[in-house]
């Protein structure tokens, strides 16, 4: 299934993706697509759902973030060997662990709005994974149990707070508002042949900086869902977002970072594309 959620922000409703690719109208059958809806044994209740039921929604509507009410969004940093590489840092011998505050999230075609005091503000193309079941010292060969699927998420990211006020902060320059585009749906599992073999694409207007593969990931989804519930008891909703590929602005010479008024345009295989416009803070 592909799940997404639409409306005006605040008053999202839940929708499934048919396989002519019209959006379907959930809301009569669950209240979100968040929580306890994304269990295994409740998402097994969703498939069997006839969706050629249920109403279609216009195709212009605003998409929210495809997961509503999240608890954690977690990040993963240099989680790519050639993103490493083109940063000029080490690979990493464990997973570098950061957070996106939950105000970051937005829909996948929201406007990105550029803090007041930014100049480095920069973008990622990452794969994110959404847990399903509750993951607490999960052992990696049971990990992919605990995953509800797979979206698309951009990782804005504000260069000088990350790495220079302060002596460098990732959280800081990690979790502005709006800083955390996540959908346009959220693909179940079964819906993803392979996730390590998943192209990766994103453009500023017009211009292609990343284009790239999860087939250079350092730490895989499973390893990277069990060595985070060895730490931090995972919850249905929480979403991982899993580093990205080169190609960042700043990792290009010289330094190319956003504007007001920059388009950015990002894909991964199977989980869809998104459309982002950088506007000014009030």
């Amino acid at each position: 299934m592909k799940l997404l959620r639409f409306g005006p922000k605040g008053q999202e409703k839940p929708a499934v993706l048919d396989s002519e690719g019209n959006i379907r109208d959930l809301s009569t059958v669950i209240s979100d697509i968040s929580g306890d809806q994304l269990l295994p044994e409740n998402l097994q209740k969703l498939a069997n759902v006839d969706v050629e039921q249920l109403a279609i929604v216009d195709k212009d509507v605003r998409l929210g973030s495809c997961v509503g009410s999240v608890g954690k969004f977690i990040c993963i940093g240099l989680n790519y060997a050639d993103h490493a590489a083109e940063a000029n840092m080490a690979i990493p011998e464990e997973p570098i662990v950061f957070t996106k505050w939950s105000s970051a999230i937005c829909g996948p075609n929201d406007d990105i709005v550029k803090p007041r005091s930014s100049i480095k503000m920069d973008w990622e193309v990452e794969l994110g994974i959404v847990i399903g079941k509750p993951a607490k010292y999960v052992d990696e060969t049971e990990a992919e149990n605990h995953i509800a699927g797979y979206c698309l998420i951009n990782d804005v990211s504000e260069r000088h707070f990350q790495l220079e006020i302060s002596g460098g902060q990732w959280d800081k320059g990690k979790g502005s508002d709006t800083f955390g585009p996540t959908g346009p749906w959220l693909a179940t599992s079964d819906e993803i042949e392979d996730v390590h073999n998943l192209g990766m694409t994103l453009s500023v207007n017009g211009k292609c900086y990343q284009n790239g593969n999860t087939k250079t990931m350092i730490f895989k989804p499973a390893f990277l869902v069990s060595y985070l519930s060895q730490f931090v008891t995972l919850e249905p909703g929480d979403i991982i977002s899993t580093g990205t590929p080169p190609g960042v602005g700043m990792g290009q010479s010289p330094e190319v970072f956003l504007n007001v008024g920059d388009k950015i345009t990002l894909s991964i295989d199977g989980l869809g594309s998104q459309t982002q416009q950088v506007i000014a803070d009030e």
